[in-house]
């Protein structure tokens, strides 16, 4: 991948990310933004720079990075195009876990566990139905039994939350379909914890990935302990959907589509790839939530159906390909 296009990607995101920052119900000049960056200016500024929009602009940018690696090194490890962690389920299972431990009162930095093992046992389910089907290597069958599982996630959830107060279905609703709006300074230190650590280790193992894409049979030939690799991968890419999850909630097809944008421009190892899509991620995830923010204000619309407005698309126009 030319440098070129890594500074365009950079670019990029500090572009949006200011936007992000100086857009909304109040609006703020740069020299605003910046003023109130310094602590100087107008009280008001300050308090909407470094206490609402500076943390969700972070918040969003690590929700994207994650999302975008996990779709990566999904896309890579099981050779499949239309792999990514909100089709899959992974998503779904992990809202489960997510809910069940704040419904419990878990501390908070728990809840990112508890979506975790709600990840892995959507994975699992996933496979287990795939594979009762006969057609566990047809990314259609898997993809289908992905839905399944994220339905039956959905239903869960609902129960979980039956006998709640008609506030609390409503917030844990509205999380459900992603937001960011509540982010906080840590929210944004215990994500950013978790994808830099399970991000590093899909980048240094980046080329696992490479081998595994050309098939079970050539990473054997190859010296690759196919199974314990891919085990390995799918662990870290459920961490890293997981953890997005407890914090922001469901944000569907951002893992989907940035893999597809890093490929167009370039990245062909998957090492490349997966730093590629985190910033592909970051950006798709804070331009989002500005739009979520500022098409319709005051209202705000929840930041899973912006994404999946590009989302669904897309979806469509890959899965015709290999229709």
């Amino acid at each position: 991948m030319r440098t070129s296009r890594w500074l365009a990607l950079l670019a990029a995101i500090v572009v949006i990310a200011t936007l992000a920052v100086a857009l909304g119900t109040v609006q703020l000049s740069l020299g605003g933004v910046w003023d109130a960056l310094l602590g100087e200016g107008d009280p008001l500024a300050r308090t909407v720079v470094r206490d609402l929009r500076l943390p969700r602009v972070a918040l969003g940018l690590l929700v994207g990075a994650g999302l975008g690696m996990s779709g990566a090194a999904l896309q890579g490890t099981m050779r499949n195009a239309l792999a990514e962690p909100y089709l899959l389920g992974v998503s779904g299972g992990a809202a489960v876990g997510a809910v069940l431990a704040l419904a419990a009162a878990l501390p908070f930095a728990l809840v990112p566990v508890a979506a975790f093992a709600g990840a892995l046992v959507a994975v699992a389910l996933a496979l287990a139905v795939a594979r009762a089907g006969g057609s566990a290597g047809d990314p259609r069958v898997l993809l289908m039994a992905g839905v399944v599982v994220g339905a039956f996630a959905n239903a869960v959830i609902m129960i979980a939350l039956a006998g709640d107060a008609p506030n609390t279905v409503r917030n844990a609703l509205w999380w459900m379909m992603g937001s960011v709006a509540t982010a906080t300074w840590r929210d944004v230190a215990w994500l950013a914890a978790y994808v830099l650590a399970a991000g590093a280790l899909l980048v240094a193992w980046g080329r696992q990935v490479d081998v595994l894409a050309l098939g079970v049979e050539n990473a054997a030939a190859l010296g690759l302990d196919a199974e314990r690799a891919s085990r390995r991968l799918y662990l870290l890419a459920a961490m890293l959907a997981a953890s997005t999850v407890a914090v922001a909630g469901l944000v569907g097809f951002v893992g989907l589509v940035v893999p597809h944008v890093a490929r167009a421009l370039g990245a062909q190892r998957h090492r490349a790839t997966i730093v590629a899509s985190a910033m592909a991620g970051a950006a798709l995830v804070v331009a989002a939530d500005l739009a979520a923010r500022t098409v319709r204000p005051p209202a705000e619309l929840p930041l899973g159906a912006v994404t999946a407005i590009v989302g669904v698309p897309f979806f469509l126009s890959q899965l015709r390909r290999i229709a």
